[in-house]
């Protein structure tokens, strides 16, 4: 079954500046930089997951499918990938389950300046099955495995450290729930409505993070699709994060506390891709 989230995939236009800006707010480089199929990728691995950036660079089925995408929805979070050990037992779990998926197959990246190459076998979720969310089931071969995380720019606790919670909006939170509990088999660890913050909340635990799934309370239950939305990045010293960051022009808010009990947040407003963005770290 699903033993993490092995990496988001964000879509950009311009790849260099998209690097640039995102070594800048997680405070680290990135440690890959690939290409396959009309498409260059650059990674960053974080502690509980990674952070792939992707843009199209030339003709290809990738390339072809990612310009279709910016010119329908522009920049932001396309997929989410989690991890498991066996990947053909877990797309014949997904088919008993009712959820249609591409037989698996492996999926390689060479990197343009080493000319080294990585190689996942990867099965993706039919989107009908997926309420509109592009997800794919990763299972790393022996000869690719995740790298120790990428390297500090600065200080480590003025850094991101991982990942705390990606955000999937929903106009249906019982459907969400049947996919995410049900069928991908991920922990519900807290289901909360709360007419204050105009929302119900439900969050399901996967491996050292958390898939929040939010519901629109006016918007009440409607007839559209998922969606993946923004993330919520940990870091150990709050302060000293956003200080590095307001240093180095990006646009972030004050410190507040946060929603979780003995939490503080800020929100990133530029410089993420089109990514709504808040950093977490501890309360004082």
């Amino acid at each position: 079954m699903i033993s993490s989230l092995d990496h988001l995939t964000v879509v950009v236009r311009d790849l260099e500046a998209a690097s640039r800006d995102y070594a800048t707010l997680l405070g680290r480089t990135p440690n890959w930089s690939g290409s396959d199929a009309g498409a260059e990728h650059v990674w960053f691995q974080l502690s509980n997951m990674a952070l792939d950036l992707i843009a199209p660079i030339g003709p290809g089925y990738i390339g072809d499918f990612l310009r279709t995408r910016l010119n329908e929805a522009g920049e932001g979070v396309w997929a989410m990938a989690f991890a498991t050990p066996d990947v053909h037992n877990m797309h014949r779990i997904l088919r008993r389950r009712d959820v249609k998926a591409a037989a698996p197959q492996p999926i390689r990246a060479r990197n343009s300046k080493t000319g080294v190459e990585r190689e996942w076998q990867t099965t993706i979720l039919d989107t009908a099955a997926t309420n509109g969310v592009t997800i794919a089931i990763v299972e790393q071969l022996p000869d690719s495995l995740a790298w120790s995380p990428s390297a500090f720019t600065g200080s480590a606790d003025a850094a991101v450290s991982g990942l705390d919670h990606v955000v999937v909006t929903t106009p249906q939170p019982e459907r969400a729930t049947a996919l995410y509990g049900a069928r991908l088999d991920l922990e519900l660890a807290l289901d909360r409505t709360n007419p204050d913050w105009g929302s119900r909340l439900l969050f399901f635990r996967c491996g050292e993070l958390i898939v929040e799934v939010a519901h629109d309370l006016k918007t009440g239950i409607v007839d559209g699709p998922d969606r993946l939305w923004g993330v919520s990045w940990r870091t150990n010293d709050i302060d000293a994060m956003r200080e590095r960051l307001a240093s180095a022009g990006v646009n972030v808010s004050d410190v507040r506390t946060g929603r979780k009990p003995g939490t503080r947040v800020f929100t990133v407003r530029d410089r993420n891709a089109n990514v709504p963005t808040i950093i977490i770290g501890a309360a004082r």
